[in-house]
């Protein structure tokens, strides 16, 4: 079960990050929608994965663990690419936004593992999903960067970062306590 189609639609999202990041060292308004086009596509197999694992009973070990992976490294590159580029006409996305959205990621990451190493299981919560919708549409608005049909992406990408952000870090904050919940429970039951 480790080469899954939703496992290798997963792989498909990490192999695409090179790409990701090469059009990132471009300033043109063609690589910008390239590398929105791109990441859009990446993100949709991100629900395509989750949904035919589950449809066809397909969910795998490997799969639990290079999904969200490959969601993470995603969003970090596109996220560290976006705050490192330097393109006309806005300064570039604010470094404090991407430590935030980061953080979360990494100090949740840590938490599950510290939780599974003690067989405590952790579901993704509503708001995690709440928030990664918040953050691809800042990372497409953000990519896109430039003015088309009258919408300013950028503006568009840097509010729906900020809330992406302010969910980051009450989910991460849910996470903690969801975890010190459940530890306290299961130490509590084993007396």
């Amino acid at each position: 079960m480790v080469w899954t189609f939703p496992n290798f639609l997963s792989l498909i999202r990490i192999l695409i990050i090179p790409l990701l990041v090469y059009l990132l060292t471009l300033t043109d308004r063609t690589s910008s929608l390239i590398a929105a086009v791109l990441y859009l596509l990446a993100s949709v197999t991100d629900y395509f994965d989750g949904y035919l694992a589950r449809r066809y009973k397909s969910v795998s070990d490997v799969g639990k663990i290079l999904d969200p992976l490959a969601d993470k490294l995603m969003v970090a590159s596109a996220l560290i690419m976006l705050a490192a580029m330097d393109r006309p006409g806005e300064p570039s996305v604010p470094a404090w936004l991407v430590v935030i959205i980061i953080a979360r990621e990494t100090a949740v990451t840590i938490i599950r593992g510290i939780a599974l190493t003690e067989g405590i299981v952790m579901h993704a919560e509503a708001l995690g999903k709440y928030k990664f919708i918040l953050q691809s549409f800042a990372v497409v608005g953000l990519l896109v960067h430039y003015v088309y049909w009258g919408v300013d992406f950028y503006t568009a990408g840097i509010y729906f970062l900020t809330l992406a952000a302010v969910l980051a870090l009450w989910s991460g904050v849910n996470y903690h306590v969801q975890f010190f919940r459940l530890r306290q429970s299961r130490v509590s039951a084993h007396g």
